[in-house]
């Protein structure tokens, strides 16, 4: 499939949580507390898309498919729409607009205060997302986006504080995003480990042009 076809498939898919969650609603099936699911579901998902939006640099560097960075951003903004979604709930469902209560328990409950401090960090990385202000911003966008992993882990802190008891699921989001920032980390120390991880990739891809074209530079091992 090529990346213009490609595209709206991924945009398709990432409205398939949502097609699940209106069709739950619809059918009447969100269980016996309808906006605790509604929560959960909205905020498991955001952390989902931004965890896979952060995977985008890492796969494409180990698997060469230079296309998949096309996808990055698409995939942070429906992190962000779900996490738009997941504190809309919070405000309106949850508080009915009560902002001297929705104040206290930002305040008071750490669960909330993580979750809260996640949303706000990724406001400004939806609103600097476009085409345009990424040339405006030059390598201050760099730096700013940096504050994803900051988002992804108060995320990840904000579900386990929220969960209490079965932290399965907020230990295998957090393994993943140990995962990538280990990654990143060794990206920025040791790119000549992630050289020899790209080259074994090319290798089970296309042997022949792995020995035509030798290993990897260390220009091509730089984080963008």
């Amino acid at each position: 499939m090529t990346l213009p076809l490609l595209k709206p498939a991924v945009f398709a898919v990432c409205l398939i949580p949502l097609s699940q969650l209106a069709y739950r609603a619809y059918s009447e099936d969100l269980g016996a507390n309808p906006i605790d699911t509604i929560t959960r579901f909205t905020g498991s998902w955001s952390l989902i898309f931004l965890l896979t939006s952060l995977a985008v640099t890492p796969l494409r560097r180990i698997s060469k498919w230079n296309e998949l960075i096309k996808f990055r951003r698409m995939l942070g903004l429906f992190a962000f729409f779900y996490a738009l979604l997941h504190f809309s709930t919070f405000v309106g469902l949850d508080h009915f607009f009560n902002f001297q209560a929705i104040g206290k328990d930002i305040l008071k409950r750490p669960y909330v205060t993580a979750g809260f401090t996640a949303f706000v960090i990724m406001i400004p990385l939806a609103l600097t997302s476009s085409a345009a202000v990424i040339r405006r911003l030059g390598k201050r966008w760099q730096q700013l986006h940096r504050l994803v992993y900051v988002a992804a882990f108060a995320g990840v802190i904000h579900f386990y504080w929220l969960v209490k008891s079965d932290i399965r699921r907020p230990a295998q989001y957090g393994a993943v995003l140990a995962v990538l920032l280990g990654y990143r980390l060794v990206v920025k120390w040791s790119p000549t480990i992630v050289a020899r991880l790209t080259t074994k990739a090319s290798a089970v891809r296309s042997p022949q042009n792995l020995v035509q074209s030798g290993t990897l530079t260390t220009k091509e091992t730089k984080i963008t």
